[in-house]
């Protein structure tokens, strides 16, 4: 299945610069892509008038973020994507070397530092929530470039003009660039989205419930065209993948926190007139 105007994969090394011993990877250059563009977004953001944050709380915002993101991603990984071999050998928790990080296991971690730095700034959890939330998506964005870059969670196999050839998977076929549709759809649209919308005011936890909804909503879509985990595949009916079913939390907590915000925004309204 190779269309005629199929993409060849420039093959990239995953390392992107040597210095000396030290290897620099794409993933590590992502990395602080997303946090810096959190650190430069977020004092912007704290800047706006009637920001819960301060920009100089935005320093400890990403610093403990970033801990939050890179230990509750490889956490989130071994428990929901490779639990058995965990439990065959515990050891690989820490062999980050191998690869292996998981966005919900990196959301939980954020939430929990969320919840920590709320308290100690004297905040609701969910207005630290509507803060970090339009930042969020750069840093994803830029970690689907590097699973594009470094050949992994390609799609499945296609006849689209834009379908790549992955040399890694060894096949010669043509497939969705699924890391590219999530970079378009979980980085710049979603970033877009939250953006402009949080410009202006909005009522509490509005902007972290459209965060949950339509991330969600963008990865269980996508999710039609990435070819799942070798040794999960899919958990039902030929199609539900792991990504699917952890993403379908999200969507509904989001639209039940849209959903209260619109009743409690409705009532306060009324209770003006």
């Amino acid at each position: 299945m190779i269309p005629t105007l199929a993409i060849n994969h420039p093959n990239i090394d995953p390392v992107a610069i040597n210095i000396g011993p030290l290897a620099v990877h794409w993933y590590g250059i992502m990395y602080v892509v997303g946090f810096l563009a959190f650190l430069f977004l977020g004092k912007m953001r704290a800047r706006q008038k009637g920001s819960p944050v301060t920009p100089d709380q935005v320093d400890d915002i990403m610093f403990y973020g970033a801990l939050g993101v890179v230990l509750g991603g490889r956490l989130g990984y071994v428990l929901f994507y490779s639990f058995d071999k965990f439990l065959q050998d515990p050891i690989m928790l820490f062999k980050t070397t191998q690869g292996g990080m998981s966005f919900h296991g990196g959301l939980l971690g954020v939430l929990f530092v969320a919840w920590l730095l709320a308290r100690k700034y004297n905040l609701r959890f969910l207005e630290v929530g509507d803060f970090i939330a339009p930042m969020i998506p750069v840093g994803l964005g830029a970690g689907r470039l590097a699973n594009f870059l470094n050949q992994e969670l390609w799609g499945k196999p296609t006849d689209v003009a834009w379908g790549v050839i992955f040399p890694k998977a060894g096949d010669g076929l043509a497939r969705h660039p699924s890391q590219l549709y999530e970079a378009f759809l979980e980085g710049l649209v979603l970033f877009l989205i939250l953006w402009i919308y949080s410009k202006k005011p909005r009522p509490f936890a509005r902007i972290s419930g459209m965060f949950l909804f339509f991330y969600g909503l963008f990865r269980a879509s996508v999710e039609f065209y990435r070819l799942p985990d070798d040794h999960i595949g899919y958990l039902a009916f030929g199609w539900l993948t792991e990504g699917q079913l952890l993403s379908l939390p999200m969507i509904i907590i989001g639209l039940i926190l849209i959903g209260v915000s619109f009743r409690a925004s409705s009532q306060l309204s009324s209770s003006k007139t």
